[in-house]
């Protein structure tokens, strides 16, 4: 299945948050091993170029390492991960902040109606 990309931001970045996300979710666990960059890049529709460029910065993050006749794997650095999940969620809690003013949404307001979601959902 092709991943959803959007056009108005730059790809590799795109993938690069992807692949973050599938490491935090549990979806590639420590010590897996990656597709190769060609799997990967036919997966996601995307030159494989770009998937290379994306994947070598998850590597300069620690994110992922290469063996050199073996392929990429990641981390098994748990710290690392869980430090990446909370960057990533205090960038979405930002973002929500951000949004919610743009709508004139008080903190309180913000935080009841959070209190509120989170009620329903529960039920």
């Amino acid at each position: 299945m092709a991943w959803n990309l959007d056009s108005g931001r730059p790809i590799y970045a795109q993938i690069i948050e992807r692949v973050q996300l599938d490491i935090i979710t549990g979806h590639y666990q420590p010590g897996d091993k990656l597709p190769s960059v060609r799997d990967l890049a036919a997966e996601a529709s995307v030159n494989p170029n770009t998937m290379q460029k994306a994947l070598s910065e998850l590597e300069r993050s620690g994110l992922i390492y290469s063996q050199r006749t073996s392929g990429r794997f990641i981390t098994e650095d748990q710290e690392l991960i869980r430090k990446m999940k909370s960057q990533l969620a205090a960038m979405q809690v930002r973002d929500f902040i951000r949004k919610m003013k743009q709508l004139g949404v008080t903190a309180q307001e913000m935080t009841q109606l959070i209190s509120d979601i989170m009620r329903e959902e529960e039920t």
